[in-house]
């Protein structure tokens, strides 16, 4: 299979620090591929290098067919790309900021007008393009950095954190947009904190510590916990609880969700010795129930298993 993007082995190192740890993963044509991990994961580096803004300090891969850390600058022409912080100019209206980057893609003069048209209506700006920039609220200028950013037509787009600090609504006309382009053949990649965003990729990567620690559908990510059965738990002392029950044979695993304990189990039958392991650590049961595991089950659940072991390795 031909992939858009394909990444073997990928590493990045910043002196001492390794903030890409091995990564590899493709991506296909017209797929929305995420990114999902917490601060510091490794999620903004790796995409830099997919964008030829950083070279990788071992592996590599392809992003369009042009070699990562070779080919930077094709790279660069043949994608878009929208960074997490605005990455407009506050002090150029709409308009001018629009002309700007139809200017630095190199677009077809012919079509510019059009270009330009489109943008501003998608970010619903009609009437307001001689408005300067920074007049505008986070929604709308994350919008109008979308339309600027795929203002040249890219068939893979890059968004890091697109919608971090944007509106429920706003974000729901943001991943409209989104799969506007996949369904027309754009590949997406795109990272985030929300997991109902994560839900709306065909696939996601789960990313810690620079690791990948699982890449697959989120439907399918979920389906390998749901092998189990999963608690949700209420106890008065929830981390004497959480200690309690870690140490235990029957737990697959614990985290704390909340104000509540998720406890992953093989079969419910041994909800009985859940009751009978914190009874013996002096935390009755306030309330146990059975529940559908969600991503952020499987998120929070990987991300442990993986800390738990790099301490493992540091010891």
């Amino acid at each position: 299979m031909s992939y858009t993007i394909e990444v073997k082995n990928l590493v990045k190192k910043f002196g001492a620090f390794t903030a890409v740890n091995d990564v590899s993963f493709n991506v296909n044509k017209g797929e929305v591929f995420g990114f999902l991990g917490p601060n510091g994961a490794g999620k903004t580096t790796t995409i830099r290098m997919l964008c030829g803004l950083l070279d990788p300090t071992a592996g590599g891969g392809t992003v369009g067919g042009f070699v990562m850390g070779k080919q930077s600058e094709e790279i660069k022409q043949n994608i878009g790309y929208m960074c997490q912080k605005f990455s407009l100019y506050d002090d150029l209206t709409i308009a001018e900021n629009i002309d700007f980057y139809a200017g630095m893609y190199q677009t077809n003069k012919a079509t510019r007008a059009q270009q330009k048209e489109k943008i501003i209506k998608q970010a619903e700006l009609v009437g307001y393009e001689h408005t300067i920039t920074g007049q505008l609220s986070l929604s709308v200028k994350q919008h109008l950095a979308l339309g600027c950013s795929i203002i040249h037509e890219p068939k893979i787009v890059f968004l890091d954190e697109p919608t971090g600090g944007v509106d429920p609504i706003s974000r729901k006309k943001f991943w409209q947009v989104i799969n506007e382009m996949a369904a027309a053949g754009v590949t997406i990649l795109v990272t985030t904190h929300y997991m109902d965003e994560a839900e709306r990729c065909d696939r996601i990567a789960l990313i810690s510590a620079g690791r990948m620690i699982a890449c697959d559908s989120p439907a399918n990510l979920k389906s390998k916990m749901m092998s189990g059965t999963l608690f949700e738990i209420e106890v008065d002392q929830v981390m004497k609880g959480l200690e309690a029950l870690r140490t235990q044979p029957f737990c697959r695993d614990v985290a704390l969700y909340g104000i509540f304990l998720h406890v992953l189990v093989e079969e419910a039958k041994y909800e009985q010795d859940i009751r009978a392991a914190l009874a013996a650590a002096n935390l009755p049961v306030k309330r146990i129930e059975k529940i559908v595991p969600s991503l952020e089950d499987v998120f929070v659940f990987l991300v442990e298993q993986q800390n738990r072991q790099l301490a493992k390795e540091q010891t």
